[in-house]
């Protein structure tokens, strides 16, 4: 039949219920003005999976906290600022995102609500802390990610581009006395090349 199509498995399996595990992720973005680039914060994991490989900060988010303190949590352990903007993002929750999904007799799954967070490159310093390594990337030069790490990267870089766009987003950010060459140097650095 056109139009029609076959779903695999019982309709025990199709109509069961998801378990989740929710985590969140965050997008740093940082502008370095000495050089016109826009970072973002990597996290090197030391544990499974991806073991040693490059990664958003993230965790799981406890039973007692909120999705926005589990994400300023995050903030807290890898960053320390004075001045950032932090934004939820997205819900990334496609079937088998996690590795561990499968490795679950449950059917458990992991999904991902996004922050990103923009901050002072001169004020951030990097924490450490339950990672293996932490580092500063420009934007178009990330190393392959673990999860689905690459694509919220993508999304969040879309997303603030389009802030930047039609929000006073870069006021949170810029010291409390900036010049217009200060404002527009920022903008040119996330938008590109054909910013004006």
């Amino acid at each position: 039949m056109q139009g029609s199509r076959i779903i695999a498995g019982t309709v025990e399996e199709r109509t069961a219920l998801a378990e989740f595990r929710v985590g969140v992720d965050a997008v740093i973005f940082s502008i370095d003005t000495e050089q016109n680039r826009l970072l973002v914060l990597l996290v090197r994991r030391r544990e499974d999976p991806f073991r040693g490989c490059w990664a958003l900060p993230g965790t799981l988010v406890r039973r007692s906290e909120s999705l926005e303190a589990a994400a300023y949590r995050i903030l807290a352990e890898k960053i320390r600022v004075k001045n950032l903007y932090l934004e939820q993002l997205y819900t990334f929750a496609g079937p088998e995102r996690d590795p561990r999904e499968a490795e679950d007799a449950c059917g458990l799954r992991y999904l991902s609500v996004s922050y990103f967070a923009l901050v002072r490159f001169q004020d951030a310093q990097l924490l450490a802390d339950g990672v293996e390594g932490i580092a500063w990337y420009p934007a178009d030069q990330i190393p392959p990610l673990a999860f689905d790490h690459e694509a919220i990267c993508r999304y969040a870089r879309r997303r603030l581009c389009a802030k930047l766009e039609y929000s006073p987003i870069a006021f949170d950010i810029l010291p409390a006395t900036f010049t217009l060459g200060e404002v527009y140097q920022l903008y040119g650095t996330v938008l590109g090349e054909g910013f004006s």
